[in-house]
């Protein structure tokens, strides 16, 4: 399918299913939403790298105005629906301060891979255990998507954006978990050398008995 949307530009990846809470206060993405609210539409939000709009973005489905304020900006609750793909921008559109974009939707893969889900979900509660920090997620454990984890993995925005187009659910679960297997020994022996830097100083029991 192809078909015409607004767009909102924003240096951020969002995944399908994602919950995206927005603060709009700039007067063309004001009256871009105030649009879509009126006429039920969904928007695009195309990821921004190196101040470039990239190829791919993904849908976004406006789900509640969480405040308006006296000035006219909003906060707006959004959920992640599809990727889609640019094939043209539109500049300029009649009496509106936004673009847009003609978009067609690329055929998703989501079906569930149980091992290598496993795989990447304990690589990512591995990762959080080094860095000690606690997260929970919203689902089940066996109904977790890479959507659901790729945020929670450390990828760099521009490793989020390639995850982002990528059309299936095993190729998106092996990225994680190559990027999972290259970052855990790092971050590892990251937190090795400042229990080292740590320990420079203080008072230690040390023993040569061995030697």
């Amino acid at each position: 399918m192809t078909n015409f949307i607004s767009i909102f530009p924003l240096g951020i990846v969002v995944y399908p299913g994602e919950q995206l809470n927005l603060h709009v206060f700039e007067p063309r993405y004001k009256q871009l939403v105030a649009a879509c609210i009126s006429e039920h539409k969904p928007f695009g939000i195309p990821v921004v790298i190196n101040k470039k709009i990239m190829e791919y973005g993904t849908l976004v489905q406006i789900k509640k105005v969480e405040k308006i304020y006296e000035s006219g900006e909003l906060d707006i609750v959004t959920t992640g629906d599809s990727v889609f793909r640019i094939l043209e921008h539109v500049g300029e559109i009649p009496d509106k301060l936004y673009t847009g974009a003609i978009v067609n939707y690329p055929e998703n893969n989501e079906g569930s891979h149980t091992r290598l889900l496993q795989e990447v979900l304990h690589g990512v509660r591995e990762l959080h255990s080094i860095l000690q920090i606690h997260k929970t997620f919203k689902k089940d454990d066996e109904k977790l998507l890479s959507y659901d984890l790729a945020h929670h993995a450390g990828l760099s925005l521009d490793e989020e954006y390639e995850l982002l187009h990528l059309f299936y659910e095993a190729q998106r679960l092996e990225y994680l978990k190559r990027h999972l297997h290259k970052v855990i020994p790092m971050m590892a022996e990251m937190e090795r050398l400042k229990e080292r830097v740590m320990l420079n100083g203080h008072f230690r029991n040390l023993s040569a008995d061995n030697l």
